[in-house]
């Protein structure tokens, strides 16, 4: 049987399959009945089926009783890039990406950079697994070398996707452009206790922004507060530490001491600056 014989619900349970090895490198029979509220029967021909289609991508783990994948795994569907990072960034994992041929009337900008999906999946199946990896990395400053980390968390900042993760040679939390990694390989062996995402204080520790409409680029800041739902002309948002930096960044945000930015890009003034300023990577934040 191929999938072109394949029914509709059948396919969408396949899809599922695929996408819970991939990209955290397991899947149960409970996990398919839960999902899709079928019977054990019915779960069990699907998996029975996904092994027929794909024999090299899964095996029975007898003592914890799920399918594992295997290091010869090649996607079965054609997971769409940009598509799944939504799915993964939103915790969806159905896999209705692959098989969907819906076309909605919603467009959004143009991604000049996406990650290569199977990178994405090893590093997943990594934290997954609490497992370090080992990664070919390529930097500004020092070119490509080899480096182990230990990934706790994806990101996608707005303008690229990183993963947070400990870093053995700098021996701190830094996070990785995901484009820049071109090889991850799975180290054996279970992480220390010091480079687990508990560990992370940036990422764990919350922020408050207050913003405003920037008090001389805009001359109507109701327009502003409308746009931004903002009561008595500010708003609060709560922020990661570890994040603050990309977000300030990615709205444009004046941060400079005294509203200097001049442009209409820039619409919104940290309006606290003073109380947050050794927090995470706020040198990203314009003006800061």
């Amino acid at each position: 049987m191929d999938l072109e014989n394949v029914s509709y619900a059948q396919k969408q349970r396949l899809a599922y399959i695929d996408f819970k090895l991939m990209f955290t490198s397991l899947v149960t029979r409970n996990e398919i009945i839960q999902r899709f509220e079928c019977g054990t029967a019915a779960a069990s021909r699907d998996l029975a089926l996904y092994k027929q289609l794909a024999p090299k991508n899964l095996k029975y783990n007898t003592t914890e009783k799920q399918y594992i994948i295997e290091s010869s795994f090649k996607p079965l569907f054609n997971h769409d890039a940009r598509k799944t990072l939504v799915k993964l960034a939103n915790e969806i994992s159905d896999g209705f990406d692959a098989i969907s041929d819906t076309k909605f009337p919603i467009e959004a900008p143009s991604a000049l950079n996406v990650p290569d999906l199977m990178i994405v999946a090893r590093i997943s199946q990594a934290i997954f697994q609490n497992k370090a990896i080992n990664i070919i990395y390529t930097s500004l400053s020092s070119g490509s070398n080899s480096r182990d980390i230990v990934p706790h968390s994806i990101i996608d900042n707005g303008l690229r996707w990183h993963v947070r993760a400990y870093d053995r040679k700098s021996e701190g939390f830094r996070d990785f452009v995901l484009t820049r990694i071109t090889k991850v390989t799975v180290k054996s062996g279970l992480t220390k206790a010091h480079e687990n995402k508990e560990q992370d204080k940036d990422w764990n520790t919350f922020t408050s922004l207050e913003l405003v409409p920037h008090p001389k680029n805009i001359q109507h800041p109701t327009a502003i507060a409308l746009d931004y739902g903002m009561v008595d002309g500010s708003m609060t948002v709560k922020a990661r530490v570890a994040l603050t930096g990309y977000l300030l960044r990615r709205w444009n945000v004046d941060c400079s001491d005294n509203a200097e930015l001049n442009g209409n890009e820039y619409q919104l003034y940290l309006n606290n600056k003073q109380l947050i300023s050794g927090a995470g990577n706020l040198t990203l934040a314009p003006g800061f």
